[in-house]
């Protein structure tokens, strides 16, 4: 089969995007990380504290409703035109302002259950073990991640995307057959409508236990061969054969513990100069965050190459699954135009930002295959 090759004109589009996301990255790290220094080294934060009249668990959420409610405010144009205006401008979305402020009240509402709650929990933790509430707080951490990763196809998805089984159909069958051949127990095969929202594209292997199913957009749906959306779910279904989502788990858990002991270490030594009442003082939460999100984002280009090696063995995999190379280069091939991703970043850039390889290293990764498969 003939090589294929990324549209010029889309990867020029494909790379100012990344210019222009890389950019409001910085701009909303730089946003976030001078509103909760402003709140720590001004006393806003301790003031906030100390002038709600309440018990411990009713002062934490009322803070942390303020907190949120105040930097939600100060972010918003940015969130509009990170999340609104650059997508449309790129073609990456035709969702009208209504339904894009409906899904961002949705998310909202979600981050506020969410989140609340974890901050309860944290400084229940921090105020009845205040030497060991960092590795309770990972505990419940990793527990709540499981919870979620079970719940999210049944529960978080359909929120935002109709979500509804793939009818009978010869490709139904074929990945029904893919999934017992990888010894993969799911519970069906189902279409996602992201179309009325992006021409994007998108399939994967959700769920945990009873709710793991393969989901496919209707944008892949509709443009790819049986074969290309064989080799996609092939790759999915390699995460699960070598049980990546489990080392996944593993790995996030030890950062986690790693992160919030850290925040133990600076939470202690800094609150008398923050002029905290103690540890359990919830004025703290932005030095807990900006510690916590600093050494994460210190260890992403690990985390970043980790990831890249889990997907990396995963295209091994759907290359060995379903033996056709072609159908996999043209597949990631028209999904890097589809979804406007660059084929080629600078190595810098994968580096430190991609978790998954390049279009050119998995390309590669296809050709090795190819070379090793075919006769000399």
């Amino acid at each position: 089969m003939a090589e294929h090759a990324p549209d010029p004109h889309r990867q020029a589009r494909a790379r100012e995007h990344a210019r222009t996301t890389r950019r409001l990255l910085l701009l909303e790290l730089a946003l976030g990380v001078g509103f909760l220094l402003v709140m720590l080294l001004s006393g806003l934060s301790s003031g906030l504290s100390e002038s709600l009249g309440l018990p411990h668990t009713a002062r934490v959420a009322v803070y942390t409703i303020i907190l949120a409610a105040c930097y939600v405010a100060i972010s918003a144009p940015l969130t509009f035109y990170g999340g609104f205006v650059v997508p449309h401008r790129y073609g990456l979305s035709h969702q009208n302002l209504r339904s894009w402020f409906v899904d961002q009240a949705k998310e909202a509402l979600l981050a506020a259950v969410l989140g609340l709650g974890i901050i309860v929990v944290l400084y229940e933790l921090i105020r009845v073990s205040t030497d060991l509430w960092w590795a309770w707080t990972s505990v419940f951490l990793v527990f709540l991640t499981v919870i979620l990763t079970w719940l999210a196809p049944v529960l978080i998805l359909p929120l935002f995307f109709e979500t509804r089984p793939l009818s009978e159909s010869d490709l139904r069958e074929r990945l029904l057959v893919l999934a017992r051949r990888c010894d993969a127990g799911i519970s069906g095969v189902f279409e996602i409508g992201l179309g009325e929202k992006t021409p994007a594209g998108n399939a994967m292997l959700l769920g945990w236990g009873g709710t793991r199913r393969i989901a496919i957009s209707d944008t892949v749906l509709s443009r790819y061969a049986p074969e290309e959306i064989e080799v996609i779910m092939a790759h999915e279904l390699g995460h699960h054969r070598h049980r990546h989502v489990m080392q996944l788990i593993v790995v996030q858990s030890a950062l986690i513990l790693l992160a919030f002991y850290v925040a133990h270490l600076v939470l202690s030594w800094a609150a008398p100069g923050l002029g905290l009442g103690g540890v359990w003082d919830v004025a703290g939460l932005p030095l807990i965050v900006l510690t916590v999100g600093g050494l994460a984002l210190a260890l992403m280009p690990l985390v970043n190459a980790f990831s890249r090696r889990l997907e990396r063995d995963a295209d091994e995999y759907s290359l060995q699954a379903t033996d056709n190379p072609g159908a996999f280069t043209s597949m990631l091939t028209r999904l890097t135009d589809q979804n406007l991703v660059e084929s080629r970043p600078s190595r810098w850039v994968e580096l430190l930002l991609y978790d998954h390889p390049s279009l050119h290293s998995r390309l590669e990764t296809a050709r090795r295959y190819r070379a090793i498969e075919e006769p000399k």
